[in-house]
């Protein structure tokens, strides 16, 4: 079973700019899409062939996730159930009869870190929700995380020390996720691997000079260790400041 998830920056822009291509010619079992800035019906694509699921935000051009399966899921929910973190469209969780899939954009902490206290305050709910789904069957996270965990996952971590994205505020918040009996599957596979990002900033020919950070993840269940197969990033892959990531299961 093949997994992707990318976070396209505004899936209608993406499309323009070879989106279409490679959905098909990776032909994904499930395809998670983060930052949509859309709603549902607002483009002519038809993923043919896939059941659909969207979750936009209220805020127009903003944030939003799509999950795209070419299985039927036994059910689909939204968000986290807490009305505080209800509305950006964050959230798109699919159940099927091995475990549930999560697809999340994660909160910026945003520039100056003016929203950090809000992105501490939604990883611990976040959390929660996960745990809770693991204690009924395994879950998979996949999506963008806003986090790059360790030093080995961006190209400059000591002028970024104070940065959203790589405060010790949250990535003491993601060993606390991998804690509570997760793992980050690219690094599972890949442990030493050095320039392996999935996002780079448009300014200063950031992506041709490789210096990036690792932001975008597939977060699985350790109940799902031995199923795991591979992981893999596809720098390869323009069309957004984002490069898809991807899981394949046994």
């Amino acid at each position: 079973m093949k997994l992707i998830s990318w976070n396209v920056n505004g899936l209608r822009a993406c499309i323009t700019k070879g989106f279409t291509d490679f959905f098909k010619e990776i032909d994904a079992d499930i395809f998670c899409i983060q930052e949509t800035k859309m709603q549902e019906g607002q483009t002519d694509y038809d993923f043919e062939g896939y059941y659909q699921y969207w979750n936009s935000a209220v805020k127009k051009g903003y944030s939003g996730t799509a999950l795209f399966s070419k299985k039927e899921p036994l059910s689909v929910t939204y968000d986290i159930g807490m009305e505080e973190h209800t509305g950006e469209g964050r959230v798109i969780t699919a159940e099927y009869d091995d475990f549930y899939l999560v697809t999340v954009y994660t909160p910026n902490s945003k520039r100056e870190l003016l929203r950090l206290d809000y992105r501490m305050e939604w990883e611990d709910a976040f959390r929660d929700y996960v745990k809770k789904l693991d204690e009924v069957k395994p879950v998979i996270i996949c999506g963008d995380l806003n986090v790059a965990h360790k030093e080995i996952d961006l190209k400059n971590p000591k002028t970024n020390q104070r940065n959203a994205g790589f405060t010790i505020e949250e990535r003491t918040k993601f060993d606390e996720l991998l804690k509570a009996g997760f793992i980050d599957s690219f690094r599972y596979f890949n442990p030493d691997v050095t320039g392996a990002y999935s996002w780079w900033s448009y300014m200063f020919k950031a992506r041709e000079k490789n210096a990036g950070w690792r932001i975008d993840y597939f977060v699985v269940s350790e109940k799902l260790k031995d199923k795991m197969e591979s992981a893999s990033i596809h720098s390869d892959v323009f069309g957004s400041d984002h490069c898809p990531v991807e899981l394949c299961l046994k």
